[in-house]
C-alpha cells in the first residue's frame, strides 16, 4: 500500500499527499525568503511558477492605472497565488507584494497541473480555499460599485480585522494608504473617515494599529453603504 507523506518540514497543504505523488513534485519546486517590502512578482510579468505561501503576509493588488491601484486581498501562510497559471495563463494578472518577511515555495505549474489531475481529494481542497476568494472579489465589486466611502471603508475595516487574520496584526504592515486602496478611496478621505470613525466611538487608532472597539456599528455603515 502506498503511504501519504507525513514530512512536516515541507507545506502543509501537501502532507495528505500519496508518496510518490509527492517525489513527483518535490523535484519541481524551489523555496524562497522575500524580505519586507519586496514584490513576489509584478502584474504582465511572466508566470512560468505558482507559489505558496509557508509563512508570511502579502498584499495582492491590481494596477489601475500611472501610480494607482486596488489592493485586493492579503495572502497568508496556506494560500497560493498565481494559481490560475496552472490552467494556461503566461502573465501574472496582478501584482504581490511581502509586507513582511515571508517564506515561499515557487512550484512548477505543469507539475501541479498534473497532481491535481491525479488526486481529487488534493484538486477539491484546493478549489475550495479558491472559491473563498472569489467570494472576496465579488464583494469588492460590490463595493466600489455602489458604496459611498463610509460604507467602503467600513467594509475594508472588517476584512482586515476578519477572524481569519487575528493573529496576523495586519494594521502594523498596512500604511493609511494601503487601507485607502483597500476601500479604493483616496488616502486623504481615508485618514479623515478614520477619524470620524474613532470620535463616533467605532474604532481606536494608536499610531498604524486599529482596533475595531463597536463591530455592530461598523457593519450597520457597511451594510447602508
Amino acid at each position: 500500500m502506498i503511504s501519504k507523506n507525513k514530512m512536516n518540514q515541507e507545506p502543509c497543504c501537501f502532507h495528505e499527499l500519496y508518496s510518490e505523488e509527492f517525489d513527483s513534485i518535490r523535484e519541481k519546486k524551489t523555496q524562497l525568503t522575500y524580505q519586507q517590502g519586496e514584490n513576489l512578482f509584478k502584474q504582465g510579468a511572466f508566470a512560468p511558477y505558482v507559489m505558496y505561501i509557508i509563512d508570511g503576509l502579502i498584499k495582492v493588488y491590481l494596477q489601475t492605472g500611472y501610480d494607482k491601484q486596488i489592493n485586493l486581498r492579503l495572502a497568508k501562510k496556506g494560500d497560493f497565488l498565481a494559481f490560475s497559471s496552472v490552467f494556461g495563463e503566461n502573465v501574472y494578472k496582478y501584482s504581490a507584494l511581502s509586507l513582511k518577511d515571508s517564506t515561499i515555495c515557487m512550484i512548477d505549474k505543469t507539475a501541479l497541473n498534473r497532481l491535481l489531475l491525479a488526486n481529487p481529494e488534493f484538486a477539491m481542497q484546493i478549489t475550495s480555499r479558491n472559491m473563498q476568494n472569489e467570494h472576496h472579489l465579488y464583494e469588492i465589486i460590490k463595493s466600489i460599485s455602489y458604496k459611498q466611502m463610509r460604507g467602503k471603508l467600513a467594509s475594508a475595516l472588517i476584512y482586515l480585522s476578519s477572524e481569519e487574520f487575528i493573529n496576523e496584526e495586519v494594521f502594523k504592515f498596512l500604511s493609511r494608504q494601503d487601507i485607502a486602496d483597500f476601500a479604493s478611496i483616496s488616502t486623504e478621505s481615508a485618514i479623515k473617515f478614520l477619524k470620524e470613525f474613532e470620535k463616533e466611538g467605532i474604532i481606536q487608532l494608536d499610531n498604524k494599529d486599529i482596533k475595531i472597539t463597536d463591530p455592530s456599528r461598523l457593519e450597520e455603515i457597511e451594510k447602508r453603504g
